[in-house]
């Protein structure tokens, strides 16, 4: 018998790249979003570990899955297998959704850890996105990645992504970032703040309207085949497109899948582009 987990993409609504730390990682403020678009993994008893995914370049002991179990202690008994439907470079989180689908399934009693550990820390030591996806709906994520604050349940909000032939290297972002000079932003002044209040209050127009990525200029516009989906998803009618992390997907938002529909029968995009149209994943959280 074998039990799956979903492991969520991502779509950050705002990314705010604070000053660099004597550590070498940027300080960041974030809202970040879970959607229904989930990578699956599976597992079930066996004699030895084993890790199998149906991409095969992603099946190698260096994957975030197989990483994830090691952080834990001994390899289970458990025969793995990862279904990817999550677009790899992309800045949507599918390799840390992965890694924190392994750590949920530990908590959950789904093998035996040897020490408790502290899960925060452990999800941060595999990957600034990992500490996110133990949340279970939206949050505002600070500092590294390790402070996260969940937001409650989310709005039933569509989504179009477009995933251009491009891959952006993330240190090569922010080093990108690094070449000007950047303003400070105290935390009471913060954009992330706002768009707490108005996705809390499922108020769409203000969520469109505060869509904020510190990397759109530096990343999206520099990167042709990224700046002609953003340009792309504009010409088809959404009224804010956004790179999402440091890319290189791109969204734009809907309240309903009528709106997204008619958005995604006008995008006309090069060959090599992938289009996915998915929602907000439902969370419970806070529900009644």
């Amino acid at each position: 018998m074998s039990v799956a987990y979903a492991a969520p993409a991502k779509i950050n609504l705002t990314l705010e790249v604070l000053a660099r730390r004597p550590d070498g990682y940027h300080g960041i403020r974030s809202v970040m979003v879970p959607l229904a678009l989930s990578d699956e993994l599976t597992l079930a008893a066996a004699g030895d570990f084993s890790f199998s995914c149906d991409r095969a370049d992603l099946g190698g002991d260096d994957n975030l899955v197989v990483r994830a179990f090691a952080a834990l202690g001994p390899l289970p008994p458990a025969a793995v297998v990862l279904r990817k439907r999550i677009p790899t470079q992309a800045g949507l989180g599918g390799g840390s959704s992965d890694a924190a689908a392994v750590l949920r399934a530990a908590l959950a009693g789904a093998f035996s850890v040897r020490d408790r550990p502290d899960w925060v820390a452990l999800a941060r030591s595999l990957g600034s996105d990992v500490p996110f996806f133990l949340a279970g709906t939206a949050a505002l994520v600070e500092a590294t990645g390790e402070r996260v604050t969940p937001l409650g349940a989310l709005p039933a909000w569509h989504v179009l992504l477009v995933k251009p032939p491009v891959a952006v290297s993330t240190a090569a972002a922010y080093a990108e970032l690094d070449r000007a000079p950047r303003t400070s932003r105290p935390r009471n002044a913060s954009v992330s703040l706002r768009m707490v209040e108005a996705l809390q209050r499922a108020h769409f127009a203000d969520v469109e309207h505060l869509l904020s990525n510190d990397f759109d200029e530096a990343i999206g516009r520099a990167t042709p085949q990224i700046a002609a989906a953003l340009d792309a998803l504009r010409s088809a009618g959404a009224k804010k497109a956004l790179l999402s992390g440091s890319g290189s997907c791109v969204f734009t938002l809907a309240e309903s899948r009528s709106a997204i529909d008619r958005i995604a029968s006008k995008l006309s995009l090069p060959d090599g582009f992938q289009t996915y149209q998915t929602e907000f994943a439902a969370t419970p959280q806070w529900r009644p």
